[in-house]
């Protein structure tokens, strides 16, 4: 890390950066074997309007960090929202625009599973004020579906993509890639098969295998190889890109005017109230930046709020680290970021990394000009590579 003084150098922020709110749903149907997320199977039912009003009491005490602050974009994970009813729902954003200024353009995003899908249900999503639908779609090939512990099959998969489109204009669907014994030509079918509907998002994730999964324990043969799944991931990029797809975040494809622009405040070290069980925030004010972290358990949470304290961990992000964090969620965008964006995100001066820019330059990682800077296509390869750089060292 750069030897300058980066305590001295701080002044703090000059203006708060847009604020989002993301809510977690941590149920899901049955738990996939390659999920890392805070998701819990439904065993024995759950209370969703019992949640729903811990939702907004945990909402409720955050207020007075965000007070009079416009939130511009929500974003129900999970889990699977989709398990809650349409009802449910209509409960949850009828509450939040009781208790926070909601911008009268905010994008509303719900997570949803093939195995989820009713056409009715979905036109009442719609009705209730969620204007964008993101489904787990991972793969439209049963076979690849099921050794990926997906609880719905291809058919279902197509079915549920037709009515999100029948109700939705703004529809992303997950595809993964570099699945147990995938060929090259099986995984841009998928993405073929994903363009034929004309859809206007998508997001390619490689099948990563995450510490304290069921992969990680019993890791699935025939996983392709390194140089196998690079040449997936550059074909497919090749392939959306010919589809009038910009791929303008590491996983994350859209056309002109329809990235998420929910997850593009996450990028541009954006703040965030995220509320619901593990749910994490981000929250700034003149003092500096605010890290929190609900009660992961349900029924940990759940006990919490109602004590009034669902934040299990909160912490200021230091000086020191700020510059690792902000870089963390910024080079995920391919196009990178206006130079004056990192001033205005942490309050530190842009000369405070110039050593760490100035090497990230000198490997090929980064480029800078014109005001912006971005990662290189090696950096975008090797973002871990790049990130290191700015990783605090204690120096």
């Amino acid at each position: 890390m750069s030897v300058i003084d980066i305590s001295a150098l701080s002044g703090g922020l000059k203006e708060l950066p847009p604020l989002s709110l993301y809510i977690h749903f941590p149920w899901c149907v049955r738990k996939c074997p390659y999920c890392d997320f805070n998701s819990h199977e439904v065993k024995n039912g759950f209370d969703e309007m019992g949640y729903i009003a811990a939702l907004l009491a945990d909402l409720e005490s955050t207020l007075p960090q965000v007070w009079g602050r416009p939130v511009t974009t929500i974003f129900m994970g999970g889990g699977t929202p989709s398990l809650f009813s349409a009802e449910a729902m209509d409960a949850l954003l009828c509450g939040i625009r009781a208790r926070v200024r909601l911008h009268p353009d905010a994008e509303i995003t719900m997570e949803a599973n093939p195995g989820t899908f009713e056409s009715e249900r979905f036109k009442a999503y719609r009705a209730a004020g969620i204007n964008r639908l993101s489904i787990g779609i991972q793969s439209f090939d049963a076979g690849f579906l099921q050794g990926l512990g997906r609880i719905h099959n291809g058919d279902e998969a197509r079915r549920a993509v037709e009515i999100a489109l029948s109700h939705f204009d703004n529809v992303n669907l997950d595809l993964m890639y570099a699945l147990p014994g995938q060929t090259l030509a099986q995984a841009l079918a998928d993405i073929d098969t994903a363009l034929s509907y004309g859809i206007t998002h998508l997001s390619a994730y490689h099948l990563t295998i995450e510490p304290n999964t069921l992969f990680a324990r019993y890791t699935p043969a025939n996983l392709p190889d390194d140089e196998r799944s690079a040449d997936m991931q550059e074909a497919i990029e090749d392939r959306l890109a010919a589809a009038g797809f910009e791929h303008y975040e590491t996983s994350a494809f859209a056309r002109p005017g329809r990235q998420c622009r929910h997850n593009q405040n996450y990028w541009r070290f954006g703040d965030y109230i995220g509320i619901g069980a593990g749910a994490h925030g981000k929250i700034s004010s003149h003092a500096g930046v605010m890290r929190e972290a609900r009660f992961k358990q349900p029924a940990a949470y759940l006990k919490a709020v109602a004590a009034g304290a669902p934040v299990q961990e909160s912490h200021k992000v230091g000086r020191r680290d700020l510059p690792f964090e902000f870089m963390l969620n910024a080079l995920r965008l391919t196009g990178g970021f206006d130079e004056t964006l990192f001033a205005a995100r942490t309050g530190l001066p842009l000369v405070s990394i110039a050593r760490e820019l100035a090497q990230a330059e000198q490997e090929g990682l980064l480029v800078r000009g014109q005001g912006q800077i971005r990662p290189t296509l090696k950096g975008q390869r090797f973002l871990n590579d790049l990130l290191t750089l700015f990783l605090n060292d204690g120096d």
